[in-house]
């Protein structure tokens, strides 16, 4: 069955709500659990699904993202399977994309020229485990035109952020709401909301006909939460799926990480003596484009220059010379010096902290050298003044910005 469809994974968001690390990157491309990126999950959720036909449309600051598609992706081409970007290419609209919709119409002519029956649109910015195969077997069998992938969660959280969803006892949609801010609760489960995860599966003979329709209404904001499926609920059958959780580990796990502290705390998850997202699972294993680097080294057993990590993730090339590294994830070809103490942080690649550091409570960015005698997060209104700092007190410390763009 699976063979009968192509994803469509929409990667081209500004990300605004996570600047200031979407400054020099697409939010999919950012870093996330040390060796992966955001989109990363998703792709491995498409793999493991047997999806083996996707388009990654990207659009802002995509060279990152293109570069890492291209070198831990493309080995799936071939034998009509493949994992290609698709850059904006203005060939049926001379603007960039105006929406979710519009994205998928701009490439029109790519995906209506695949042989496919339906069509999977995801999203790159999520982090959750789910086979979309399950899905579709539910779109197949419900004989519908359109099926959108649900998540219960609170009416205090669903408030202004989600689209809400009502249904009827067999799970057909029969009301949605964009981002309300009184969301209404669902029929079997009272005291949660039914919200769209951005995850639909179109029929091809429906899709093509609705995206040329959209794209001509002058009204339109070509979203398909907020335009495209509000129109096809009246006229069409349209179900919601109740996610299901391959990550199968206590509560469901989906998160948007499309905010500071939504990112950073599910960093801070990994690092849990039991994390909720498992990144260990055999059974669902995630997959990512990886440099060559050597090991892992700790030096010094001095107790005051003791070179080691706890509670932590650290990644390949890093080196941990007389540095205490605690609850932390740590990228690539990472150093951390003797005397230094990190405590809750998030590195990225390529990150030097010098002597006698202290940081807590902060995410660093690539190629950020940290001088001697630095301290970060024990001071917020001092770090306000150099670095940002989001409303939760999570400092963000990027390098000063360069004309030249260099490797992740």
């Amino acid at each position: 069955m699976m063979r009968d469809a192509i994803g469509v994974l929409l990667a081209g968001g500004q990300g605004e709500r996570l600047w200031p690390l979407t400054r020099d990157r697409a939010k999919p491309a950012v870093p996330f659990g040390g060796v992966y990126r955001i989109v990363d999950i998703t792709l491995s959720n498409c793999v493991n699904s047997d999806l083996r036909r996707v388009y990654v449309l990207t659009q802002y600051k995509a060279l990152s993202l293109n570069r890492h598609i291209r070198r831990g992706w493309s080995v799936y081409s071939g034998l009509g399977e493949f994992i290609e970007v698709l850059p904006p290419q203005m060939r049926v609209s001379t603007n960039w994309y105006l929406g979710t919709a519009d994205a998928v119409y701009q490439n029109i002519y790519s995906i209506g020229g695949e042989r496919a029956r339906y069509v999977v649109i995801l999203s790159g910015d999520h982090i959750y485990k789910m086979n979309y195969q399950k899905m579709l077997q539910q779109h197949v069998d419900a004989g519908a035109d359109a099926t959108v992938a649900t998540f219960e969660i609170t009416p205090e959280e669903a408030a202004g952020r989600f689209g809400v969803i009502e249904t009827d006892s067999n799970c057909k949609i029969v009301g949605f709401e964009e981002k309300p801010a009184v969301p209404k609760q669902s029929r079997l489960h009272p005291g949660m909301v039914n919200v769209s995860m951005g995850v639909y599966i179109f029929n091809m003979q429906l899709l093509i006909p609705m995206l040329l329709a959209d794209a001509e209404d002058q009204q339109s904001k070509h979203d398909f939460g907020r335009d495209i499926l509000p129109r096809l609920i009246s006229k069409n059958h349209v179900y919601a799926y109740n996610f299901i959780d391959e990550n199968k580990v206590g509560a469901q796990y989906w998160r948007d990480v499309g905010t500071i502290e939504a990112y950073y705390e599910a960093n801070m998850d990994l690092v849990s003596v039991s994390p909720t997202f498992n990144l260990y699972d055999k059974s669902w294993p995630l997959r990512t484009w990886q440099q060559q680097y050597p090991p892992v080294k700790t030096v010094f057993a001095d107790p005051e220059r003791m070179g080691a990590a706890l509670d932590s993730i650290v990644a390949g090339g890093s080196i941990l010379s007389g540095g205490l590294v605690k609850r932390s994830v740590l990228g690539f070809d990472v150093r951390i010096n003797s005397y230094t103490e990190l405590d809750n942080c998030i590195l990225f690649n390529h990150v030097n902290v010098g002597r006698h550091c202290r940081v807590r409570n902060a995410i660093i960015d690539r190629h950020v050298t940290i001088p001697e005698h630095t301290e970060i997060g024990y001071d917020l209104e001092a770090d306000r003044r150099r670095y940002h700092v989001s409303e939760e007190g999570v400092v963000v410390v990027v390098r000063e910005e360069s004309m030249l763009e260099e490797p992740e």
